[in-house]
């Protein structure tokens, strides 16, 4: 079986656009699917009066998501050569065989995890993520909130390129991970059965990731399995009521250059003021909260002192 498994033949990059068009692209395909839903969503939340929607905040995501379709088309043809340049270098490539999909995806989803984790815990690729947790409300729309430069992230998922799964395998699983978490981003599915709880990354579980409370804060990384959290110390239940957003939110809600880069323009200015190398590296890839919390304090021992001054 390994036999007819492994030790298939390289793929010739002269006939690379033959097959990217076997790729199937099923973000593209489930968009109208997407939108019908998100639609619903809408009309739904209008005549129960709820205030899960709020305007500029809508059209981000919408601008923010058609800026994401528009930056993957252009990034396809080299994304399907580097990943088919990194397998055929492998001497153990796995043929296209549908089944290898399953292993795949579970070995996706736990980078997926420490991808996710790392983009918490350090500023730099918290710049390219932090769009996703702009949104104060929670619905169907902060699916549409991928960042434009999140394909840098690509390098914490070529381990699971060098197992030598079949190009193929690699894109489709990489799609279905990401429209699996388009249903987990609603108000309305609230608790479900405590098996699927306990298994995946559902929209309970998934609105306290998306939480600014303190408790909620870096928990629940999970993209499918949310195992991954209970496994490494950082599941957390929801309980009260989330408060969505980030801890500092931005004020113009309907720019997708913002929502995009404000974070990166904020490091910009930070690294220019600090003094020394080592706190110019802190504030690119320290923690986001600490960082937060000293730039708080600082600008409370600003305003202190200027209330000292004028009394």
């Amino acid at each position: 079986m390994l036999d007819s498994l492994f030790g298939a033949p390289e793929i010739p990059l002269h006939n690379l656009h033959l097959l990217e068009k076997d790729i199937p692209n099923i973000i593209l395909w489930a968009v109208p699917v997407m939108l019908f839903f998100t639609v619903i969503e809408m009309v739904v939340t209008y005549y129960q009066e709820r205030d899960y929607y709020e305007k500029k905040e809508t059209i981000g995501s919408i601008l923010v998501g058609i800026g994401s379709l528009i930056v993957n088309a252009i990034l396809k043809l080299s994304l399907v050569y580097l990943f088919i340049w990194v397998y055929n270098q492998l001497p153990w490539r796995m043929e296209f065989t549908w089944w290898t999909l399953l292993p795949c995806y579970v070995i996706y989803d736990f980078f997926s995890y420490w991808a996710h984790r790392v983009s918490h815990e350090q500023r730099f690729w918290w710049a390219t993520h932090v769009v996703h947790h702009t949104g104060e409300h929670y619905n169907l729309t902060v699916s549409y909130r991928l960042s434009w430069v999140q394909h840098l992230k690509l390098i914490f998922f070529m381990p699971v390129a060098l197992i030598g799964f079949h190009p193929i395998i690699f894109f489709v699983t990489n799609q279905i991970a990401v429209l699996f978490q388009f249903w987990v981003h609603t108000e309305y599915i609230r608790r479900m059965p405590a098996w699927v709880e306990y298994v995946f990354a559902t929209p309970s579980n998934h609105r306290v990731h998306h939480g600014s409370q303190e408790k909620y804060i870096d928990k629940n990384f999970g993209a499918t399995f949310i195992f991954w959290d209970r496994l490494f110390g950082t599941f957390q239940p929801e309980e009260e009521q989330v408060i969505y957003g980030i801890t500092t939110n931005i004020e113009n809600k309907a720019n997708p250059l913002i929502i995009n880069f404000h974070e990166f323009i904020d490091i910009f200015h930070d690294v220019r003021s600090a003094k020394g190398l080592r706190r110019k590296l802190f504030f690119i890839f320290g923690s986001p909260v600490k960082i937060a919390e000293e730039k708080k304090q600082v600008t409370v021992g600003q305003s202190q002192l200027v209330d000292s001054e004028v009394n």
